[in-house]
């Protein structure tokens, strides 16, 4: 579903992404865990096109997306709930998710999407800025799902969450996963909610990619080593 080869980010003379290479199958959990600093949001950003990037390949479901801007990624099936949610505070529930439906044929929110979070519905009406981290985080979620993508891109959603929403969350993405049969790569730093969702973890040290296991094969302890260092 997306297939990215020779990947390379550079902030002014400093490359930051050193020829990362990967790709993800449709109905795939792909989690990219790594310590701050390590070059997660730097990879999300450039993937959506919010950075510039050059890269051998990059397309999503076969579609070369290379060089196109971060709403054309959008159109090509591509969705990224950002670092921190980035929802508009001063506007209601309702009104943030349909920001995501713009393009949308239909001005009305899709029936899975409060089937999925059913708080969302209860507080259609009160401003974004009002709910709770958590809260927000599955407002920033449904945002990205109207705009109904291929590949949803979530950068550090357990961020400043409690552990009973993280739990939430990860069920959730699961269900995504199911009602929607999408691809989802998460960038995370916790590995219990890593291990509720992804099929694969790739660890990034340095903007570079350093081990690659399947959710069976995971040594745990390995694993926290990498992200302890």
């Amino acid at each position: 579903m997306i297939e990215i080869s020779d990947l390379q980010v550079s902030y002014g003379q400093s490359q930051v992404i050193h020829g990362l290479s990967f790709k993800a199958e449709k109905n795939e959990t792909l989690a990219i865990m790594g310590r701050n600093g390590m070059g997660k949001t730097t990879l999300f950003k450039s993937l959506m096109g919010v950075l510039p990037s050059k890269a051998a390949k990059a397309t999503v479901d076969g579609k070369d997306i290379s060089g196109q801007e971060s709403y054309q990624r959008v159109a090509s099936g591509l969705a990224y709930v950002p670092q921190g949610r980035m929802i508009f505070p001063s506007m209601t529930v309702l009104e943030n998710i349909k920001t995501g439906m713009e393009k949308s044929a239909t001005r009305d929110v899709p029936d899975d999407i409060y089937a999925l979070f059913p708080v969302l519905f209860d507080m259609r009406n009160r401003k974004g800025g009002n709910l709770s981290g958590g809260q927000q985080q599955q407002l920033a979620i449904a945002r990205a799902l109207v705009t109904n993508p291929k590949v949803l891109l979530l950068d550090e959603p357990t961020e400043g969450i409690q552990p009973s929403i993280i739990k939430d969350i990860a069920r959730v993405l699961n269900e995504i996963r199911k009602m929607r049969e999408i691809t989802i790569i998460v960038s995370e730093q916790v590995l219990s909610f890593t291990m509720e969702i992804a099929d694969r973890i790739i660890v990034i040290d340095k903007g570079r990619f350093i081990h690659e296991d399947k959710r069976g094969d995971v040594d745990a302890a390995k694993i926290k080593g990498y992200l302890s260092v």
